[in-house]
């Protein structure tokens, strides 16, 4: 999609409000797709600055993850600090607002790029984790599964001299640790030996087909696409609006900063998101 290089407008939550309530007036049945934005409320931290640029390094790529052990020392250690920050967040007023509008029939469903299961805690009942639950993991090579909490106390009964260590939260249960891992022993999977990894699609790696093909029908039938909290840099997500432009579905944006698809949505909302949703919600 074209870039779009207009100066954004700051809106006010009054002013965001009045023009989402408009649209959703207009488009009562939506799917929405959320992104890092209506997290960070919560403490999670994002990847992206409002330009849409990185904060910070790229995350874990899955060939690296997979090929190398190494790498998979390195992730599992800075998971000990990081992982807890996503586990013991709770929803913010975004997520509410959002489940709220469910149950004004306004969201047909809610596809969320997050991976911290945020939106279910909150009350939203038709949602799709696109990129995964963070809360598990799955073995490579047998599909065996558990909870994520059960390989990390398997990694610091193992790893006792990594409880010393604190760092800086980071996203997707990672964090600003910089350390030597070359002696950090990773938790295996029980029944095989295999690889374990987050049930979460790394970077580089693919959306399962049958769920994208899900969403994809379920926007197909809603009357538009509104998009919260996302900047839409990843094709993941920015896939949606490239399929409700073709087939004419009106399309919003409410969100802080720049997003991919600024230059073809037909109302873009750039404002705080959870006082916007609430002004929202009070005019609907």
């Amino acid at each position: 999609m074209p870039a779009d290089d207009r100066p954004l407008v700051l809106h006010k939550p009054e002013e965001a409000g009045a023009m989402l309530a408009e649209f959703i007036h207009r488009h009562p049945g939506l799917m929405i797709l959320t992104g890092a934005g209506v997290s960070t409320a919560s403490g999670i931290p994002d990847y992206r600055d409002g330009e849409g640029a990185w904060k910070r390094k790229q995350p874990v790529q899955h060939r690296d993850f997979m090929a190398s052990a190494e790498v998979r020392q390195r992730y599992w250690g800075r998971s000990l600090i990081g992982w807890p920050v996503i586990r013991n967040a709770r929803p913010n007023t975004a997520h509410r607002h959002i489940a709220e509008l469910e149950l004004r029939n306004h969201s047909r469903l809610v596809v969320t790029q997050n991976v911290d299961r945020l939106h279910q805690q909150a009350g939203s009942r038709s949602v799709t984790d696109l990129h995964g639950r963070a809360d598990e993991v799955i073995c490579m090579s047998c599909g065996y599964r558990c909870k994520r909490d059960e390989v990390h106390e398997r990694c610091a009964d193992m790893n006792p001299e990594f409880e010393q260590y604190t760092a800086g939260a980071a996203p997707d249960g990672d964090a600003d640790l910089e350390v030597d891992f070359s002696r950090f022993r990773i938790a295996d999977c029980p029944r095989c030996d295999g690889i374990l990894k987050p049930d979460v699609v790394f970077f580089g790696d693919y959306v399962p087909k049958d769920r994208v093909y899900s969403a994809l029908d379920t926007l197909k039938a809603s009357d538009g696409l509104l998009v919260i909290g996302s900047s839409l840099m990843v094709y993941s997500g920015l896939r949606f609006c490239r399929y409700a432009r073709e087939w004419g579905k009106p399309m919003a944006t409410l969100n802080l900063g720049r997003t991919r698809a600024d230059s073809v949505v037909d109302l873009k909302i750039n404002a705080e998101i959870s006082e916007s949703l609430a002004a929202t919600l009070g005019q609907l």
